[in-house]
């Protein structure tokens, strides 16, 4: 006979095959328990390798397998959605002011952003990613900080602690962050987990925090998650977006854009 621990944690299982990712205080409400009771319940269920938590919520564990069968490829993401990126890169480039200090996230919506920033005033830009350094360098107002590191081809990210540090002693005055999966229950997440660090150390030390995003990107979850959509100020997506997440923009006083 099954355990009363054994018993929730097969619920916990079927409830996520129907509703994958959810929430701890989804699963405390719905099976009435403590939120005690069910982070040990997940603990559980990770070691077994059934699931991976996040912050406030839970995955299964197949969705990260799926993530790693089917990678992120920047020559693909390149194909997806550019009259939208285009739009959402020209509207971004408005937020910036002469001398601002600015952070480039990676992803292809990113190297819309690189080519459409203003070369009429002088700004910083730190980036990370081969494809934003070409465009950017060759702007005459632009001051450059490149980190480099560990070169990840299917991003053109450079990696390293140093960049880390080196966002740390330049605090910008916005951080232009891209994803690959918007969640309202997951939250924001990413493909990689090497960009974990990166992201979540631009969203700290940024004075004002830019989501680039276009409408393919909502009510999905990648692999790796690393924000929520309250740890911005501003979203820029396209008029695709679901319903929902205009009404949520609207009740927790995120700025929401729609080119």
């Amino acid at each position: 006979m099954l355990s009363r621990q054994e018993k929730r944690l097969n619920r916990i299982i079927k409830m996520l095959h129907l509703s994958n990712p959810t929430t701890v205080n989804n699963l405390s409400s719905i099976m009435d328990v403590s939120h005690m009771t069910i982070r040990r319940d997940l603990e559980l269920l990770k070691e077994r390798k059934l699931v991976d938590i996040f912050h406030g919520g839970v995955i299964l564990n197949n969705e990260k397998k799926r993530a790693k069968q089917h990678p992120y490829s920047l020559s693909f993401a390149n194909k997806q959605m550019n009259p939208e990126k285009k739009l959402i890169a020209v509207k971004a480039s408005s937020y910036i002011k002469s001398n601002d200090i600015i952070i480039l996230d990676t992803g292809s919506t990113m190297e819309y952003f690189a080519r459409a920033l203003p070369d009429c005033f002088p700004f910083t830009v730190i980036c990370f990613t081969l494809n934003s350094l070409v465009h950017v360098s060759k702007m005459d107002q632009a001051e450059i900080i490149f980190p480099g590191g560990y070169f990840h081809e299917n991003t053109l990210m450079f990696e390293s602690k140093e960049g880390i540090e080196l966002i740390k002693e330049n605090p910008a005055d916005t951080a232009f962050i891209s994803a690959s999966g918007i969640s309202l229950e997951a939250g924001v997440s990413c493909s990689n987990d090497y960009e974990f660090a990166t992201k979540t150390e631009m969203i700290k030390s940024a004075d004002k925090k830019i989501l680039l995003v276009d409408s393919s990107k909502f009510n999905k979850v990648k692999s790796t998650p690393f924000a929520e959509l309250t740890d911005f100020d501003v979203i820029i997506s396209d008029k695709g977006i679901p319903e929902e997440y205009r009404d949520y923009c609207n009740t927790q006083n995120i700025e929401l854009i729609l080119v």
